[in-house]
């Protein structure tokens, strides 16, 4: 049985911030299959936003797993929140969760799929 979205997020803001960061829910969507979309800000300005990974990352050994990919990083974030503003227009059930992680890589906290 899969974790449910709501879950799986509660547990993301407490590593998040058990690791000396910050973390916070902007947007709230589907309690039990949500997609979640994870948006990273770093203290210097640069943003990185994470969505859900290609079906084609999943391995059949460990389906309930959640993988991520790099949608876009930058300076500009500006740019991924219109990236977000789409993605809600597209699915209102959306789970937007922003995080500035602080000491720890966010791929430690991530499961990060590169393309």
């Amino acid at each position: 049985m899969r974790v449910t979205t709501d879950v799986w997020v509660s547990a993301l803001v407490r590593r998040v911030f058990g690791a000396g960061g910050f973390a916070a829910v902007v947007k709230r969507g589907a309690t039990e299959a949500g997609t979640i979309f994870v948006l990273s800000r770093g203290r210097m300005g640069e943003v990185a936003l994470y969505g859900p990974a290609p079906q084609t990352s999943y391995d059949s050994a460990k389906p309930d797993e959640r993988f991520f990919t790099l949608l876009g990083a930058g300076e500009d974030g500006s740019a991924m929140d219109a990236r977000l503003e789409r993605e809600k227009k597209f699915d209102p059930d959306i789970w937007v969760v922003e995080i500035e992680a602080g000491a720890v890589p966010v791929e430690e906290l991530l499961s990060v799929k590169a393309e």
